[in-house]
């Protein structure tokens, strides 16, 4: 077959092309790896990471056997950290900048990317306002948005904190990680009642950078139970007294007959018909809590222990109450809230704080100590 002109013209212009570099063409090497990222692994201290995990694209051109990964120190030469046939890199012992270099199957140098630097400043602020509601074997954390409003295309999520606390000393220590989480709220269960521990939180970036930590709080759980039946003395007298804590039994929140040695209080009706919460014995003391109703019984944050006197109080619906009551190992506190009043019984939610001489019911932050 003979070729004509045209196509013999046409056919001298492809030449050039097929044989051009596709660098010259594109400005993009096909045979070096591309968008090299890192993300930093928190380690709760914002200054230290547990390591880096560096990221990259593998070349287009199919030839990359092995990528070489080098780094240096802020002051120091470039060397050979490590080989890796993935394009990920796990270093736990970040270095200052990084680049990565594709290597064929005989050894040569393909092409690298460009270095980046690892900056280990936080990108969001310490979360503010961290605060805790007491719970039955568990504590409910809540704080501020702050971190996720500084900036939210850099938010990630959140990582929660406890420590043990020292009830000599006040302070918090042997802090370990509870969890994670993207709210601004998290329950840490499975506590113990009565064991006080220490809460942090910190924010975390999309590329792992951890903030500073918030302010400690310190709480305790503590024993509680809902809608809890007592009826007047002078309509069931074996159900008219109630116990925060029966040292007989090891019992808590037990409804028992108003004649029972060791109870807290029984429920009186007075000449009008309306029902009173009436202390037993000089042991036992109360006080309403504060002057209005309160949503819940979680809204009672600490025993007011000036204001505790041993009166007989009236029990009035959505009204909160607190008590001192004094066992063979000190003075408890414990708190309820009357949820109905019927014309011969109360129906109230109970809480009881069973370390001795803790005023926390429900929530308590720390002033002044450290979250670490």
């Amino acid at each position: 077959m003979r070729l004509d002109r045209s196509t013999l013209l046409a056919l001298a212009l492809v030449a050039p092309l097929a044989a051009c570099d596709l660098t010259a063409i594109s400005g993009i090497d096909s045979d070096a790896p591309s968008n090299l990222t890192y993300e930093l692994i928190p380690s709760g201290d914002p200054s230290v990471p547990l390591g880096v995990i560096l990221s990259w694209e593998a070349p287009s051109s199919g030839r990359a056997a092995t990528y070489d990964v080098y780094s240096r120190s802020s002051n120091g030469g470039w060397g050979l950290r490590a080989t890796t046939t993935s394009p990920s890199y796990h270093d736990v012992w970040p270095d200052a900048q990084y680049y990565v270099a594709a290597v064929d199957a005989e050894g040569n140098t393909l092409g690298q990317t460009p270095y980046i630097t690892i900056d280990l400043r936080s990108q969001l602020p310490a979360p503010a306002g961290l605060r805790s509601i007491s719970l039955n074997g568990a504590i409910q954390l809540a704080w501020s948005s702050n971190a996720v409003d500084a900036n939210r295309n850099a938010f990630d999520h959140y990582r929660v904190y406890s420590g043990a606390f020292d009830n000599v000393r006040g302070t918090c220590g042997s802090w370990s990680l509870e969890g994670s989480t993207v709210s601004d709220a998290f329950l840490v269960a499975n506590l113990t009642n009565g064991v006080t521990r220490c809460f942090a939180v910190s924010a975390v970036s999309h590329d792992g950078h951890e903030s500073d930590w918030s302010g400690a709080v310190q709480d305790t759980p503590r024993y509680d139970a809902r809608n809890v039946l007592v009826y007047s003395h002078d309509v069931r007298a074996d159900s008219s007294g109630f116990v925060f804590f029966d040292e007989s039994s090891h019992q808590y929140g037990a409804v028992v007959a108003s004649n029972r040695t060791g109870i807290d209080f029984t429920v009186e009706r007075h000449s009008d018909g309306t029902l009173w919460f009436s202390p037993v014995g000089s042991n036992v003391s109360m006080a309403t809590y504060g002057t209005s109703q309160i949503p819940d019984l979680t809204s009672i944050d600490q025993a007011q222990v000036s204001q505790l006197a041993n009166v007989t109080i009236e029990a009035v619906p959505g009204y909160g109450y607190v008590f001192g009551t004094r066992k063979s190992d000190g003075v408890h506190y414990g708190a309820l809230r009357v949820a109905y009043v019927a014309r011969d019984y109360v129906v109230f939610d109970w809480s009881y704080q069973s370390a001795v001489g803790n005023i926390e019911l429900t929530r308590a932050p720390v002033e002044g100590v450290s979250s670490r």
